[in-house]
Order: structure tokens, then C-alpha cells, then sequence
């Protein structure tokens, strides 16, 4: 079991509020617990407590007593860190952790580094990396769906998926040193003829992994969505409404948004990363010009773009543009405005888009409802279903399957090329490890640093 210093930190948000916790971990958790830990019982030590139990007394230092605490006692090897660990509810004042958090380095711990509870949980074997950075994930999670996800991961849905994968590979591996160190008792004639078809399934099933990281990006961190339009079309007006308060500066004179505005977004379980751009037109205006352009570019980056059309005025060549801007994007048409006297209808735009096209007024709150509701269609019905299937949602992850997939082909090459099965071997082993970095297996403290440095305190 990894072994280091005894570590304490405040493990709830540093806000004044009811409750708060200060946790504690490693060898020495027990006993200073014990120096500043007064019980009503008298001669009550944490020490002798039996694991996960729970006991009343008050945090002392010396004869100043500084607050009235519940001691949550849990005993190696059963606890997150697979530590002895030792939780303090406290007040949740931040003046009272504080004080807690000294007492305790004072009486010989040290003060945690970020995620380093995780950190201590993953090096002692008690889960892996991959569901370490799940932990992560669950913390910050925008949505129903990205929960959910994290909970999996958290569990080891993708952990599970990797090993069989790398069992199936090592089955091989073993085989062809198995066969080449005694050829007597181990067949080898055909032998690429018939793990040809594994190859192609192994490959099969990590492209089909490689095919979900958009899907997962997406419910993890949530739909980039922009808002596209010409000047006054109602733009702002549309972040404020789904925002549900006047976050973008709304007036009647066209070019008020210079510059892109953006925001998180829930709405019916769904994250929305919103992004109000500066309306697109031909201009001289040197600032605007500028936003005109971001504006654009931000689209071509965008999962989804929701272009606003005044439906009370008529078709400008600026519409024009944006339609075909977005003819390659996910996007839908709003026809805004359509409390007032339409000029535009939805035959006239149907002629030159194929887009889903909602005739809408964002002041009159007419039709909105429909556009949330195609966005959930178009983004998590049909092929994601999050429930039940593995989804990656890490970039670091995406790229150690793409380099077992590019393993994998050579090995198929290898193949077809009638190369010695000892060549085969060194692409099935590359595969392998990259696979096992997703979980952790040889990766180097600067790796497994920079991932643990991303979590926030006393976690």
C-alpha cells in the first residue's frame, strides 16, 4: 500500500453554512484525532472505536474548546483511501474550519494538496484511473445526463470494457511467446489466418468506444451551442429568455452586441453552453467588423447553432449568408417575431434550407418550448442512450484508443503481409499498453499529477 505523510483538509465548499468537514487520512489519523478530541465519555479514545462509527464530543486545544462535532471514525483497508480516515462535521463557519484545519497541522499532519484524498485512493488500489478522473466528472457536472455518466464511470463501466479488451489481446500475446519458446506443444501453422478475425473485432469494439467521445463530450460538458442572426433579429433577447434573467443588453439600435456573450444554460436536464454573438452584417465599423467575424468563426465551431430570422421583415442577402454559413452544422431556423405581421413564412425559408424551422416570438414567449424540445431530439435520442452503453469523455482516453486502434492495424497488415508472428506481438503489445494507460498501468507521476492537480480541495 502506498505510505506517506498523514493529510488533512476542508472538504466542503469555504462559504459560511450549516455544516462543514474536515477530513484526515493516513497512519497518524487516529491519533491526532485523539489530541483534539474530547468526548463526553470520559477516557474515550477514537483509536479503540470500532470502524465506521460515530461519536459526539467537542474539537479542543488544550482548555479552549472550539467547536461541538460529530467524529466519523473509518479504519484501513475498508475507507476511501484505503487510509485510516477520520471525517470531523463540524459548523460550517470558515473562521471554525480554519481553526480545525490548524489544530490539526499542528498536532502533525499536513495540509492535502488537490485531490490528493483521490490521488491516495487510486495509488492504494481502491480504484483505478480512469474512475478517478470520473470523480472529477461527478463533481462538475452540468447536467442529469452527465451525472449519470459519472456515476457509471465511477462504478467502472469503462474500466471493465478496457480490461476484457486487454485480456483478449494478453490471451494472444501469451500464445505467440508461448509458441515460439517450446514450438513442440504449441500450434502455429495458419495461426495469422485465424487470430485475423480477433484482431478485427478488438478493433471493432475500441472504434466503436472511439465513435461515443462526441456523444460523451457532449453530455459531459454540454451542447456549444450559437446564436446566429443579423443585427436585431432578437438574438439577446433569446439568451435572456432561456436564461431566465436580462443577461445581454437588449436595445433597438442594430450592432448593441460587439462581442460574444456567453453562458451555461440547463434546461430540462440538458447543459447549454450559449454563446450570443454580434450580429452578422457588411459594416465599416472596425469593432464590429471584428465581432462579425468571431461571430462566424465561433459557429464553425459550434455543436449547434440556433439562427434567428425577422420574420417581419424581409429576406436580406445577410440571411442568405448565414443560411449557407450553417448548411453543414446541426442548426435550426427560428422565425422570430411571429407576434407580428409575418413577411416571411416557412415555405419561403423550406426553398433554400433543409433545417428544422420554428416559427417562434421570443417577447411573447410563443414557441420556444418546441425549439428545447428538437434540441433534445437532435442531441440525445435515438443512438445515446447513456444508461446503457460505455461512453468516453475523456480527450486522454480517446487518445490512447486511437493509438491501440492504429496498433491493431498494423498487426492486420502484419497479417495479410505473412510476417514471422514474433512481428505481431510488438504492435499487440503496443495496443495493450496504450490501453492500460487509461487505467493507470505505467503512466508517470507527471501524468498522474497534472490529473489529480484539476480537483479542487479536499477531494
Amino acid at each position: 500500500m502506498y505510505k506517506t505523510e498523514t493529510i488533512a483538509a476542508i472538504s466542503t465548499s469555504m462559504n459560511n453554512s450549516g455544516i462543514g468537514i474536515v477530513r484526515i487520512s493516513g497512519e497518524d489519523a487516529l491519533c491526532i484525532a485523539d489530541k483534539i478530541f474530547k468526548s463526553n465519555k470520559e477516557n474515550k479514545k477514537l483509536a479503540d472505536a470500532k470502524s465506521h462509527t460515530i461519536h459526539y464530543g467537542n474539537i479542543v486545544d488544550g482548555e479552549e474548546t472550539i467547536d461541538e462535532v460529530l467524529m466519523m471514525v473509518m479504519k484501513a483497508p475498508n475507507t476511501y483511501t484505503r487510509e485510516d480516515v477520520v471525517e470531523i462535521d463540524c459548523h460550517g463557519g470558515i473562521l471554525i474550519m480554519k481553526k480545525i484545519l490548524e489544530l490539526i497541522i499542528k498536532n502533525g499532519a499536513r495540509c492535502a494538496e488537490p485531490g490528493e484524498f483521490t490521488k491516495r485512493a487510486f495509488l492504494n488500489g481502491r480504484i483505478d484511473l480512469s474512475q478517478a478522473e470520473a470523480v472529477i466528472n461527478l463533481i462538475n457536472a452540468k447536467s442529469d445526463m452527465a451525472l449519470d455518466l459519472s456515476v457509471n464511470q465511477l462504478k467502472g463501466a469503462v474500466s471493465e470494457k478496457i480490461k476484457n479488451i486487454r485480456k483478449d489481446l494478453l490471451h494472444e500475446i501469451a500464445y505467440i511467446e508461448a509458441a515460439l519458446d517450446d514450438p513442440e506443444h504449441y500450434e502455429m501453422e495458419n495461426y495469422g489466418a485465424e487470430v485475423k478475425p480477433k484482431i478485427e473485432d478488438i478493433e471493432c469494439k475500441l472504434q466503436k468506444l472511439l465513435d461515443t467521445a462526441d456523444d460523451g463530450r457532449i453530455i459531459t460538458e454540454g451542447i456549444n451551442t450559437v446564436i446566429l442572426g443579423k443585427p436585431n433579429v432578437g438574438k439577446s433577447s433569446l439568451l435572456n429568455r432561456l436564461m431566465g434573467e436580462e443577461r445581454a443588453i437588449v436595445t433597438d439600435i442594430a450592432g448593441t452586441t460587439r462581442d460574444s456573450l456567453e453562458e451555461n444554460v440547463k434546461i430540462q436536464g440538458m447543459s447549454l453552453n450559449i454563446i450570443d454573438t454580434a450580429g452578422i452584417r457588411n459594416t465599416d465599423d472596425v469593432v464590429e467588423k471584428i465581432g462579425v467575424e468571431k461571430a462566424k468563426s465561433l459557429a464553425a465551431k459550434a455543436d449547434l447553432v440556433l439562427m434567428l430570422i425577422d420574420s417581419s421583415t424581409e429576406l436580406e442577402e445577410n440571411d442568405r449568408e448565414i443560411i449557407d454559413i450553417i448548411k453543414d452544422k446541426k442548426a435550426v431556423i427560428l422565425l422570430n417575431k411571429s407576434d407580428l405581421s409575418p413577411v416571411i413564412s416557412r415555405s419561403d425559408i423550406e426553398k433554400i434550407t433543409d433545417k428544422d424551422i420554428f416559427e417562434i416570438s421570443v417577447k411573447e414567449d410563443i414557441g420556444i418550448d418546441k425549439v428545447i424540445e428538437c434540441i433534445e431530439n437532435m442531441f440525445y435520442k435515438g443512438d445515446i442512450n447513456y444508461n446503457s452503453e460505455v461512453y468516453i469523455t475523456n480527450e486522454r482516453h480517446k487518445s490512447a484508443i486511437r493509438e491501440a486502434v492504429e496498433s491493431l492495424k498494423c498487426v492486420e497488415t502484419s497479417i495479410e503481409n505473412g510476417m514471422p508472428e514474433d512481428f505481431l506481438t510488438i504492435d499487440m503489445m503496443s495496443a495493450y499498453e496504450s490501453l492500460g494507460l487509461i487505467i493507470g498501468e505505467n503512466v508517470g507521476d507527471d501524468l498522474v499529477n497534472e490529473i489529480f492537480s484539476k480537483f479542487c480541495m479536499g477531494k
